[in-house]
């Protein structure tokens, strides 16, 4: 357990005020701190004394942080704002610009890229342009290849929604709404008059022959008529999947409420303890609003995983409401389950029975040494089509083909021969 030596209090009765600092600084950081948190606050700091940092910290923690996420970006927040006499160089080094790969990316190391943007109110200093070639101390040009960087949109495509800081995501949802599925008309088995057709039109081939005396002078065509399918997405709100589960929404959103696109409907539910119904409230035009009302009508955010009973509620209930002609399903969970591995399985086998193509999106797949070991994962992945990843711009932008794509599998064919190999 980590040491703190005595807190060193102002003499001129500002801790309340630096205290409400601190909170706006969290807020900045993306947590939840409003005033009543405030006052919750320096009412405990009066109660619990500070003669201690260790106690100080402990009482901070108590009244700011609600969940086990945001204990690690309020450590950062704390660490800089009350303990380190130099945080303000410290933050603007962080801010600098870097050439680092995602799979290297930390989530501490996010948290302490929002903890500086927030105690820095997100402005990063001016810097000049890098040079295309620098000299030694010799006189030598040294010549600096850079077609290996990658621009800062391209960079943000590609990173994981968990490391991202408050000004990347904010940059990240306005790309997903620019963001689109398209998807390929379904053809029925009713039939309409068309110039090019595989079928002939007896009746108004008839039609029009008794117009000519009975000499049929040209055939009239058919050809299947098209309609477009329904798009149906299920998203794991619980813990370990509520970043990425905020992300998805805002681009189901922007897929709902985008016209010409393809889809006849697109229905949205959530499940984490429980399945809930929020299609009616992404139809709102502004999607703050929209995920506002949907936040509110899902009680079990960021609570526990019932994969399996929420799939058989959801089979049960709205099966045949929204699966019905070809629909197509977006299961977006890491597949962590805890319940019966076997009534999980039993789910997704109908789920998969009832509509034309069930796609797995799985944020964990962003590892490169992922393997099918969990038994909620084992117990679904036989019963998909497609098994991708969902954990960045890019990986969304790609969804688009696999739903185009009957044949394209993502990594399923691959971990299912690591299931047969174990």
């Amino acid at each position: 357990m980590a040491t703190y030596a005595p807190l060193d209090i102002p003499e001129d009765g500002k801790l309340a005020h630096n205290i409400a600092h601190f909170a706006r600084a969290l807020r900045k950081a993306g947590l939840p701190v409003g005033p009543a948190r405030v006052v919750d606050a320096v009412r405990a700091v009066a109660a619990a004394g500070f003669t201690q940092r260790g106690d100080f910290h402990a009482t901070l923690q108590a009244c700011f942080v609600s969940r086990p996420e945001e204990r690690v970006i309020f450590e950062q927040v704390f660490r800089l704002f009350w303990r380190d006499p130099n945080y303000l160089d410290h933050m603007m080094s962080l801010l600098l610009p870097q050439v680092r790969g995602v799979q290297e990316e930390r989530l501490a190391e996010a948290a302490e890229k929002r903890a500086a943007e927030a105690l820095l109110d997100g402005a990063a200093p001016d810097l000049p342009p890098p040079p295309e070639a620098e000299k030694d101390d010799e006189g030598a040009e040294i010549t600096i290849d850079a077609t290996a960087t990658m621009s800062h949109e391209e960079r943000l495509r590609r990173l994981d929604f968990e490391l991202m800081s408050v000004t990347e995501m904010a940059e990240a949802k306005r790309m997903l709404a620019r963001l689109s599925l398209p998807v390929k008309p379904l053809k029925t088995r009713r039939s309409q008059p068309a110039q090019m057709g595989r079928g002939v039109d007896l009746r108004r081939t008839l039609r029009a022959a008794l117009r000519t005396g009975g000499e049929v002078e040209r055939l009239a065509l058919r050809a299947p008529r098209e309609r477009w399918p329904n798009l149906v997405v299920l998203c794991d709100i619980s813990g370990s999947m509520s970043q990425y589960s905020r992300m998805v929404l805002h681009f189901v959103h922007a897929v709902a409420n985008r016209r010409g696109q393809g889809w006849a409907r697109v229905h949205a539910f959530t499940f984490g303890t429980r399945l809930t119904n929020i299609t009616r409230h992404l139809r709102a035009r502004d999607v703050d609003a929209a995920l506002k009302a949907a936040g509110a009508e899902a009680q079990d955010w960021s609570g526990g995983t019932r994969i399996g009973a929420c799939l058989h509620d959801f089979n049960r209930d709205w099966s045949r409401r929204v699966l019905g002609q070809g629909a197509v399903v977006l299961l977006i969970t890491d597949g962590l389950d805890r319940d019966d591995a076997g009534l999980l399985a039993q789910e997704a086998e109908r789920l998969h029975l009832s509509c034309r193509r069930l796609i797995w999106l799985n944020p964990l797949l962003r590892w490169g040494g992922f393997a099918p070991k969990a038994r909620g994962v084992r117990a679904l992945l036989p019963h998909c089509d497609a098994f991708r990843a969902g954990h960045s711009v890019a990986t969304l932008e790609a969804l688009g083909r696999a739903i185009s794509d009957p044949g394209d599998g993502g990594e399923k064919a691959r971990l299912m021969r690591m299931m047969a190999q174990a």
